[in-house]
């Protein structure tokens, strides 16, 4: 680490508490209302994660997502998505950490230069993890109704996913 690295956090703290204090601002009492206002924050938006979490590991410990795969198979091969990328289809708009070992499964299983492992890594950066961000943006902002943000979500990952699978199909 160099020393410019090093220095800079440090620095960045000192200027911004130069700054207040130029300002007037008692910089000791806006470090403590801010951290509060933070844990107000985390109180707000942990329930809606444990309980978008504990969903997760029961879908797929259940079977549910492969039986999911196995209805959505047809739909999604009209659409040009290979079958061997529908679990990360179903899972990334769910869980991040999910959807990331997922897709390591498939890069593994046929390799990073193939057309599954290129069309999962495209996946992969091309959507959103959709419900995990409704809950923290929506739940950190005290939102209870999400009205059309997640359908529109949705249709937008839908469409990462067409694009990410066609886009490797024509650049590889």
């Amino acid at each position: 680490m160099t020393l410019l690295t090093a220095l800079l956090m440090p620095s960045i703290l000192l200027v911004a508490a130069v700054a207040g204090l130029a300002k007037g601002v008692d910089v000791y009492g806006a470090l403590g209302d801010g951290a509060m206002e933070g844990l107000k924050v985390l109180l707000r938006i942990v329930p809606p994660l444990v309980g978008l979490m504990t969903a997760i590991y029961m879908l797929r410990a259940s079977g549910a997502f492969d039986l999911a795969a196995e209805a959505l198979g047809p739909a999604l091969n009209v659409l040009g998505i290979p079958a061997e990328t529908i679990a990360l289809v179903l899972l990334r708009p769910v869980s991040g950490s999910g959807a990331l070992g997922v897709g390591a499964e498939l890069i593994t299983a046929y390799g990073p230069d193939s057309q599954i492992g290129r069309t999962a890594a495209v996946m992969m950066g091309s959507t959103e993890t959709t419900f995990y961000t409704v809950a923290v943006y929506f739940g950190s902002a005290g939102i209870r109704n999400t009205r059309y943000a997640i359908p529109a979500a949705l249709c937008a990952d839908l469409t990462g996913f067409v694009v990410a699978n066609w886009t490797v199909r024509i650049f590889f």
